[in-house]
């Protein structure tokens, strides 16, 4: 069975833009819906595509976070490309902790961190999700039990590398909080199974910008993105973005 490759995202509206980022093992299916609605609301998005993401998980485990933070970037510079001198950026889960190391970097107009883990404890989760997604990956391959049981653990066995550049990339991101000046919206899901939510109320604390605020969803799960409460994310995010300081 062929399996349709994700594809990333540019819907051109307005002339304010925004990033949305992906999860990690995700694409941008993630951030699809939120930016189909941001769309109508006259906002540009665009999402990229980290390298190994959305491909085999044998490719995502020959990546390393400094690979999806090159992509981050290629993607930021995209909307520059394209003309769009303001920009603000979302990002669910690791594609928060990317939002957030950009909003370090880059200059953007606000940062959405989106259950957004700052504390790398949450390996054995992580890598219970690394499985499960590589599971069904080989079961959409038409796989026997057997081979998708050998070939996962061996690919378990050969993503100590890509973890350990995750916690790298977690660890510099939480050290450095306290360079972010841009406006912070932080995100986070009150039934989060996958991230230590005490990452939000860190981030909140800790980013240095005047400008901030935190909500929290009581009941919603880790892909609050996908979730049964993703309209009223939608809304929120917009409405965040209103308060901004745009220039048009």
């Amino acid at each position: 069975m062929k399996i349709k490759e994700p594809k990333p995202f540019t819907f051109e509206a307005g002339p304010r833009a925004v990033l949305l980022l992906h999860g990690f093992t995700g694409h941008s299916a993630d951030v699809r819906m939120l930016g189909r609605y941001l769309e109508k609301q006259g906002y540009t998005t665009h999402a990229p595509i980290y390298r190994g993401h959305g491909k085999p998980p044998e490719e995502l485990a020959e990546t390393t976070a400094d690979d999806w933070w090159e992509d981050v970037v290629a993607a930021y510079e995209h909307l520059r490309d394209l003309g769009y001198e303001e920009i603000a950026v979302a990002g669910l889960s690791l594609g928060g902790v990317l939002s957030l190391k950009l909003a370090m970097n880059k200059p953007v107009k606000g940062v959405m961190p989106i259950c957004t883990p700052i504390f790398f404890d949450n390996k054995d989760e992580l890598s219970a999700g690394y499985r499960f997604k590589a599971k069904e990956y080989k079961q959409l391959e038409q796989k026997d039990k057997e081979t998708i049981k050998q070939e996962v653990d061996e690919l378990m066995d050969n993503s100590t590398d890509m973890f350990e550049s995750l916690s790298q990339l977690i660890q510099s991101v939480e050290r450095d909080l306290d360079t972010i000046y841009a406006p912070t919206y932080v995100l986070q899901a009150g039934a989060d199974e996958m991230i230590n939510k005490d990452s939000a109320q860190h981030i909140y604390d800790n980013v240095e910008c005047d400008q901030k605020d935190i909500k929290w969803y009581e009941g919603a799960p880790h892909v609050i993105t996908l979730s049964d409460y993703k309209e009223q994310v939608h809304e929120d995010i917009y409405h965040y973005l209103e308060q901004l300081d745009w220039s048009q």
